[in-house]
């Protein structure tokens, strides 16, 4: 069997291993260390993490045998890690990958966004593929099973034409609603931002939720909506197609589908029936990510989020803030 692929994780949060370490073995992993740990492909070699408790506790539950608080102390030559996942604070991405690159990994997997800034985003990259340095970026529905099976459904016509889609997130247009761009992306191609509303400050201070008006390819008709993160979490995308409507709810942890029937009451016209609901996929996602992250350093598959993807998602939600304040 291969030698384990060396793993530096950056960042003792949350979707590092807090909540999968929260919940145990039940479940799939939702975490970078969680979906490392049960992949043979990878071993957890060290871990980055400033809080000394928290990276104490962080090693220690993840049977992680070098922990440091920054690259400095960690003191690991060049070619110590094949793959360094990021998942510090937003602010501190592009130092920590410039950081990351001076160690020579052969990938490195970031939390989303990769940095604040556009065009500070547009610059990692470039350095990451100036460095030869395969960047993926955790948009996670781009793994789900059943969103790639989705695409592949719209693709094939498989209800007929997509006549409209609409998205409801919270909490920033950076960090949730770049969730909802990416998605929409994925599942259609290309779009363009026509119309933001007002900026809504729901939750971060300087990453505004706001609603906007965008076309997706042959002027698909794309709203963006939203809630107000204070009352709840909400992540939400229904899809009008010709011989059905289908909905996303809880953030891809269920779907509606309702077909298009012959109506029962007025003769000669169609309507939609009561639907019937389906879990998602959502849950494999993480799983599904490190999976091709093997399959990216053993066999050069090809990525389905990279630097190049994220940066473009990034982009739609820069317009989108300046549509806004315009």
């Amino acid at each position: 069997m291969p030698t384990p692929h060396p793993v530096l994780i950056v960042g003792g949060g949350n979707i590092a291993g807090g909540f999968d370490s929260a919940r145990g073995n039940e479940g799939l992993p939702l975490t970078h260390a969680g979906a490392f740990s049960r992949h043979p492909g990878f071993r957890l070699a060290a871990c980055i993490e400033p809080d000394p408790e928290r990276a104490k506790a962080f090693a220690a539950h993840w049977s992680i045998p070098r922990m440091a608080s920054s690259f400095a102390e960690l003191d690991a030559p060049a070619g110590a890690f094949d793959v360094i996942s990021i998942c510090s604070p937003t602010a501190a991405h592009a130092q920590d990958i410039a950081s990351a690159l001076a160690l020579k990994p052969r990938l490195i997997f970031c939390e989303k966004p990769v940095s604040p800034d556009v065009d500070a985003t547009g610059a990692v990259v470039a350095a990451c593929e100036a460095a030869g340095v395969t960047l993926m970026v955790n948009h996670t529905r781009r793994w789900a099973p059943d969103i790639g099976q989705l695409r592949a459904d719209i693709a094939a016509r498989a209800w007929g034409s997509l006549r409209s889609a609409t998205g409801i997130y919270n909490k920033g247009v950076l960090n949730n609603g770049s969730h909802m761009l990416d998605l929409l992306s994925f599942l259609v191609g290309p779009l363009t931002p026509l119309w933001a509303g007002r900026p809504h400050w729901d939750h971060w201070p300087d990453d505004p939720t706001i609603a906007a008006a965008l076309e997706g390819p042959d002027g698909l008709p794309i709203m963006l909506n939203i809630a107000d993160a204070r009352d709840y979490a909400l992540f939400e995308l229904e899809l009008v197609l010709e011989r059905a409507v289908i909905r996303m709810e809880q953030g891809g942890g269920s779907w509606h589908l309702r077909h298009a029937i012959d109506s029962p009451t007025f003769s000669g016209y169609k309507t939609l029936d009561a639907g019937r609901n389906a879990a998602g996929r959502y849950d494999a996602a993480m799983t599904a990510a490190i999976a091709e992250i093997a399959a990216v350093l053993d066999t050069g598959a090809e990525p389905a989020s990279t630097g190049r993807t994220a940066l473009a998602t990034q982009q739609l939600c820069h317009r989108i803030r300046q549509l806004a304040q315009a």
